[in-house]
């Protein structure tokens, strides 16, 4: 009998929560930036300049966008390795610039300063912090990142350290062959990082009311949204510059699972696609989360008739450009 009261409160609370969403949702994705987010810092001459556009064209070959809130004690390791993966190959390869831009999400520690520490050692051209004014969620800080980048490629990695960092080769050589020759400042596509061929392993380690959970999110994500990925939820994904030029304006989701909608948007503009087995250590999550990933995708499914209907599609693309503003500068 308790059991069938927390359903039918969580079941209330459920349509009470989509009736709000569907209230105040609107057709067009909206990105607010804040004054003081359109601009980084140099510490070693404690000046400010403004960050470049995803509109311009590329100055770098690659930018690793890492997403961060509260990430003052794992960063440091994350950004160790791949700051020296990045610096070994920048020395083999000249060609091979690039940059690392922390994104502080509104954290409440010193994951800005940590960050400025590695902008200080390695120059503000190499590593950049973009503090957010307030809490985005991952997808946002994400999304924010992607638009301050200058790369021809572009990498979000998670701040865990989770992924092997030089397992990116392996996401880059299938890009290559996804963009077909083309320059790759010029091609759409979209490479993500996967642990499905991990997936035993981590049932065998996992609690079973996790796995249960998991396992529905996964179906969940096949029924609603992305079919040619199998795992959408690997923070290591790389695209390029005209791909995140398209998609990340459009996105709706800031928070968790906004990967999900990102590859629907590549899936809905038929962007090559493509899935690389990277290595993993699992960092344990929160079942909480997991849940709300679930009622994040069904809320997706409810109001993707309205976000992505006919003609009232991705109005940052050139086609819809004049039926809402991309970005609004608070």
């Amino acid at each position: 009998m308790l059991l069938l009261g927390l359903l039918l409160v969580l079941g209330c609370a459920t349509l009470v929560m989509l009736l709000f969403i569907y209230v105040t949702s609107e057709t067009y994705a909206k990105v607010i930036r804040f004054k003081d987010e359109q601009f980084y810092l140099d510490p070693k001459t404690a000046e400010k300049a403004r960050f470049p556009s995803i509109e311009d064209d590329s100055t770098i070959w690659l930018s690793v966008i890492v997403p961060a809130y509260n990430e003052e004690k794992r960063l440091p390791v994350m950004l160790e390795e791949c700051l020296d993966y990045l610096e070994k190959k920048l020395k083999s390869n000249p060609s091979c610039t690039y940059e690392v831009l922390i994104v502080d999400d509104g954290s409440n520690d010193r994951t800005t300063e940590v960050g400025l520490s590695y902008s200080k050692k390695y120059g503000c051209d190499k590593v950049r912090v973009l503090t957010l004014s307030t809490n985005r969620g991952k997808g946002g800080a994400v999304r924010l990142g992607m638009l301050s980048a200058r790369g021809e490629q572009l990498l979000f990695a998670d701040a865990d350290g989770a992924t092997t960092f030089e397992d990116i080769s392996k996401l880059q050589n299938n890009l290559k062959e996804l963009v077909k020759g083309q320059p790759m400042d010029k091609a759409l596509g979209l490479v993500c990082g996967s642990r499905a061929h991990l997936e035993k392993e981590a049932i065998a380690s996992r609690s079973f009311f996790r796995t249960v959970l998991m396992k529905g999110f996964h179906l969940l994500v096949w029924l609603f949204a992305a079919r040619s990925v199998r795992d959408t939820q690997c923070g290591f994904k790389l695209l390029t510059r005209p791909t995140a030029r398209l998609c990340f304006p459009n996105l709706h989701i800031e928070r968790w699972a906004f990967d999900v909608e990102l590859i629907y948007i590549a899936e809905y503009m038929k962007i090559p696609t493509g899935e690389v087995s990277v290595r993993w250590m699992e960092i344990e999550g929160n079942l909480l989360i997991i849940f709300i990933w679930i009622v994040q995708l069904i809320v997706f499914k409810v109001f993707i008739w309205n976000w992505y209907k006919k003609d009232a599609v991705f109005p940052c693309t050139m086609k819809y450009i004049l039926h809402a503003p991309c970005l609004t500068h608070a």
